[in-house]
């Protein structure tokens, strides 16, 4: 394969997909090559194909009567990715699969299995939330290549360097699902970047050298990032490091499933209250099934975007199929205010709360839905606090909360003034007594396409061209170690957690890890067990922890192989040494090493993800 010819940031967002692009210079000369956004072609009515630059990401299963979902590329296709199928959420919501990203992440499904749309009848055919996402980059692909590379090989975008991004809360497996999506859409020459990172990237990008002006040393810019699906918070420090300014990231928040897609909740919870008072005005008893709620959030989304969208629009019509065969004259009709929405989305996820507020958690019921796993509290100002005060001590200036400097927003939700404006307010009255007032918001670019701006940014500063971001893994990472006690009715062996990756460890890096003679089980199922912590800075690849606080480390899903027995006795316990890497995807690669080996480079390689 040659050379790649252009560096591509990908934003597969919950929400939207977009792309772009820039060229690798030839040339030193050409130091900031221009970025450009690709203008995707897709369905946006039946048969009419428009381009644009936000691929909406939502997959739409066509009944057979509808026959082709024809596009340039692909006369015979039987679905649709883009804005017909985000569309059609609101007609045949059953057909259709939105937020295919934060089913990624849901460690409690088989995110493999056939399981969406979720409970689609019988004769909707279903696919995973991988082969969703697959088939949302396959229409990039195939975009990229009808209007980029026009049959030329070297420009097809299986052959250039792709940016792909994250959020910065995707543990590993999420990550590894994310890459094996890409990789079946045909994207070879793969990099993971965190979004809050590309959007930091952008506002780099957009602002040159000036960036040196607004932020300096000893500065602290807190990243607010809240799309469809997660709230991702990242806090880059601006540092001297051997006299030159550098930036560096020093804390990353948890994973939060709280997005643009629990406000659709709010507001069609709203909308269906609205709906049932004026059946009741009117003599009439309504009930929404479960289709129509969904169809009702679709349209709640529809308005929402509108009407945070235009200044000028005081209300924006919803109107769903009733129930029953006949559609004409069964419409459910209401409408949806500016007043409700920014009430119901400021007041319910941005209430102004005190430094010490913490999000609430709440015993859960024993059965639930298989569904998304949502934050349960859905205030985003209080995981906000919980943040920064979790890595008070992320910096040498100690405090009782880690005190940014400058905010800088991304996000389609963030596009309201009003919510940027309640979030700045909020974060200044914590810090009233510490200079809170002097607290700047960076000006960022396109909200909805920073992301994929920035991460071609990113991409070029790989090649020398650019601001690069100094960050390496969000958490520390430790494998667990079981002791070699005798067995003891009602206890279990106690077990240690060896650190194999420290916080901050870049991608690309390894190291040997001390502790001692291990032993591998080989020959029969095994359990991996791995813990991560965001708060441990200061422990060093070898540190072995014997007790740890509940909230010092988090147990990851465990991983079961079956690691062959190279000529050895199944169950044979083989003495090794340990051996861990960030890969360029960003995820952890565990090497047991044997001691005495029975062929050159004999290893057995585990990585902190779903992958046996």
């Amino acid at each position: 394969m040659s050379d790649p010819r252009y560096v591509v940031g990908i934003d597969l967002g919950t929400t939207h997909t977009s792309l772009a692009y820039a060229p690798v210079a030839e040339s030193d000369a050409v130091a900031s090559p221009p970025v450009t956004v690709l203008a995707i072609p897709q369905l946006v009515a039946r048969g009419s194909v428009e381009a644009r630059e936000l691929l909406p990401s939502f997959y739409y299963v066509a009944h057979e009567s509808e026959g082709p979902q024809a596009l340039p590329w692909d006369g015979a296709r039987k679905y649709v990715v883009g804005e017909y199928a985000r569309a059609r959420g609101i007609d045949a919501p059953a057909r259709v699969i939105a937020s295919a990203k934060s089913w990624l992440c849901h460690p409690s499904v088989d995110r493999r299995g056939s399981i969406l749309p979720s409970g689609a009848p019988e004769d909707v055919a279903r696919i995973s939330p991988v082969e969703a996402s697959q088939r949302t980059l396959e229409h990039l692909v195939q975009a990229w290549d009808y209007v980029v590379a026009r049959g030329d090989p070297e420009l097809a975008l299986g052959n250039q360097s792709v940016v792909l991004t994250v959020p910065a809360s995707f543990d590993a497996s999420a990550r590894e699902l994310t890459t094996e999506a890409a990789f079946a859409a045909g994207l070879c020459d793969l990099t993971l970047l965190e979004e809050p990172q590309a959007a930091f990237y952008a506002w780099l990008s957009a602002r040159g050298d000036a960036w040196r002006k607004d932020v300096r040393v000893g500065d602290v810019v807190l990243v607010v990032d809240v799309g469809g699906g997660t709230t991702d918070f990242s806090v880059i420090a601006a540092l001297e490091k051997d006299g030159e300014l550098v930036l560096e990231r020093v804390a990353v928040g948890d994973h939060i499933l709280l997005g643009g897609d629990n406000m659709d909740m709010l507001l069609a919870h709203v909308v269906e209250q609205k709906m049932v008072a004026d059946a009741e005005a009117a003599g009439r008893t309504l009930e929404l099934d479960r289709w129509q709620r969904v169809a009702l959030q679709h349209t709640a989304r529809v308005a929402k975007e509108r009407l945070l969208g235009d200044a000028n629009l005081a209300s924006a019509p919803i109107a769903i199929a009733g129930k029953g065969s006949r559609l004409v004259g069964s419409t459910l009709r209401t409408e949806l205010t500016r007043d409700e929405v920014r009430g119901a989305i400021v007041d319910g996820f941005f209430p102004a709360v005190d430094a010490s507020a913490r999000p609430a958690v709440r015993a859960r019921t024993a059965l639930t839905q298989l569904g998304l796993p949502y934050a349960q509290d859905a205030a985003i100002t209080k995981h906000l606090a919980a943040l920064l005060t979790r890595h008070a001590g992320a910096l040498a200036k100690a405090g009782s909360m880690l005190h940014p400097t400058h905010i800088l927003f991304n996000g389609g939700v963030m596009k309201s003034d009003v919510v940027r404006t309640r979030v700045t307010s909020c974060i200044a009255n914590w810090f009233a007594h510490d200079g809170g007032s002097d607290i700047r918001v960076l000006e960022g670019t396109d909200l909805d396409l920073a992301v994929a701006r920035g991460a071609a940014a990113y991409g070029m500063s790989r090649h020398g061209r650019g601001v690069r971001i100094r960050g390496g893994t969000a958490r520390a990472y430790y494998v667990g170690i079981e002791g070699a006690v005798p067995a003891v009715p009602g206890m279990d062996p106690p077990v240690t957690a060896l650190c194999v990756a420290p916080f901050g460890m870049e991608e690309g890096t390894s190291a040997e890890v001390p502790g001692g003679e291990l032993g591998v089980v080989v020959g029969e199922k095994v359990n991996f067990r791995f813990f991560g912590s965001s708060v441990r800075r200061a422990d060093t690849v070898g540190v072995v922890l014997e007790r740890w606080k509940s909230d010092e480390l988090d147990e990851l899903p465990q991983i079961q192989v079956d690691l062959p027995a190279e000529g050895r006795a199944l169950g044979d316990v083989v003495p090794v040494t340990l051996r861990s890497s960030i890969t360029e995807i960003g995820t952890l690669l565990l090497e047991a090493v044997p001691l005495t080996p029975r062929k050159v480079n004999e290893r057995w390689k585990v990585e902190l993800s779903v992958r046996s």
